[in-house]
């Protein structure tokens, strides 16, 4: 792999065909780096120079990155293809297959997409070094035989870009039924069962009163609204950027949708979810979301939800979605009153949580223990089984869920 300390104008260099493989790589990885931003790299990198690395990163950093969620791609890539040695272990043993043996070892951190992104930027003959040593060894392990059905069950944070292109694509396919609900409103229905006196009179003035054909009326029915509180702190950044993609099907597919992200603070991100174009839509989300990949205050932001936003898009029967996996530090008590608030003002609170891949997962955080008595259903949200079980559920009568999320209660209450 290049060296970042190599001369950019040494005769027959390659430093500039390096810089662009490192942004093909980038690209490759997820990043949307196309020819423009490749060219400002290379401005950049001639502006600053190459005789400090700090100043080498961060002038690739500004010219290539512009949203929080990129920043982590970038740093593994930019360590990777500029040789660190650790992360380039990582990235090797990521591509190796995998055996599910509980060795108490730390996991890597290094992102399956940035390794197999890399790995395939290393084509025959590039890997030799200029001393004449013998190139790396490529071990391509990955298996070939991933289907849908495969696909599905994979974990977002597990998948290579290919695999979360198409689960993206499979995303925006999704619907989300919501049974509908009767409303106080009337509408017109020739077999209703109550007369409707005005439209009668009505009608009966164009026949001079003489016969008089009853018009019926009947209670309007309506999906109820859809609010959605979706964590983007660290611990679940990862899972956020897929779950915004599902979020922009469901708003682009039905009305009355309001979404909300919160880390450290409360966004209202409805209106920029709207946007028919995904990738514009989340672009958006990326530059009002300030507080993405950092920290979590989950009774905070509630609470400011519950202060603000509660009474204008709580109403008729509203259904909630909470995002998030639970891991709070603030006071237990204001928690607690936040979500007794939360439940109390719609009809249905549903926790979606990712800790829910773990079969020994149990509710013993302290957030967890105070969450889990105010919501009505308990649900794992880290595939696309998952988000296909979560519109099953949703279909279904709140009733059959009451098992279940006693369950839940019984194991936090032990904790």
């Amino acid at each position: 792999m290049p060296e970042a300390s190599a001369p950019a104008s040494a005769p027959g260099g390659r430093f500039a065909l390096n810089v662009m493989q490192f942004c093909r790589a980038l690209r490759a990885a997820g990043l949307p780096v196309g020819p423009g931003k490749v060219l400002a790299a290379l401005e950049a990198v001639e502006a600053v120079g190459i005789e400090r690395r700090d100043d080498f990163y961060w002038a690739l950093h500004a010219a290539l990155v512009n949203r929080r969620d990129q920043r982590e791609i970038f740093d593994q890539a930019f360590h990777l293809f500029w040789r660190n040695p650790e992360l380039l272990k990582r990235a090797m043993a990521m591509l190796l297959p995998q055996m599910s043996v509980d060795s108490g070892e730390d996991k890597s951190d290094v992102s399956r997409r940035v390794a197999e992104a890399l790995q395939r930027e290393r084509k025959p003959g590039e890997g030799e070094s200029p001393d004449g040593e013998d190139p790396e060894m490529e071990v391509d392990a990955r298996l070939t035989w991933s289907d849908k059905e495969v696909l599905r069950q994979r974990d977002f944070e597990q998948m290579t870009a290919a695999e979360i292109a198409e689960a993206k694509r499979l995303i925006a396919e999704m619907a989300l039924p919501l049974d509908a609900l009767r409303t106080r409103r009337f509408e017109t229905h020739p077999a209703g069962p109550r007369v409707d006196l005005r439209r009668t009179l009505r009608q009966s003035l164009r026949g001079g009163g003489a016969v008089i054909d009853l018009a019926r009326k009947r209670h309007r029915v309506r999906t109820p609204p859809l609010v959605v509180l979706c964590d983007i702190s660290g611990s679940m950044s990862h899972y956020s950027r897929m779950l915004l993609h599902f979020l922009h099907a469901v708003t682009t597919d039905r009305d009355r949708v309001y979404s909300f992200v919160f880390g450290t603070r409360l966004t209202n991100i409805t209106r920029y979810l709207r946007h028919r174009d995904v990738d514009v839509a989340l672009q958006k989300v990326g530059q009002v979301a300030d507080d993405w990949s950092g920290g979590t205050r989950i009774a905070r932001c509630l609470h400011d939800f519950n202060q603000w936003w509660s009474r204008r898009v709580l109403a008729q029967g509203a259904v909630v979605l909470l995002i998030t996996d639970g891991l709070e530090r603030d006071e237990p008590e204001a928690l607690r009153e936040a979500m007794d608030r939360l439940h109390r003002s719609c009809r249905r609170l549903v926790w979606l949580n990712p800790l829910l891949r773990y079969e020994r997962y149990a509710p013993k955080s302290q957030g967890a223990r105070v969450m889990m008595p105010h919501v009505d259903a308990f649900l794992p949200v880290h595939n696309l089984a998952s988000l296909t079980d979560l519109v099953e559920a949703l279909s279904k009568d709140p009733v059959g869920e009451r098992a279940n999320i006693t369950r839940w209660r019984s194991l936090a209450s032990a904790a």
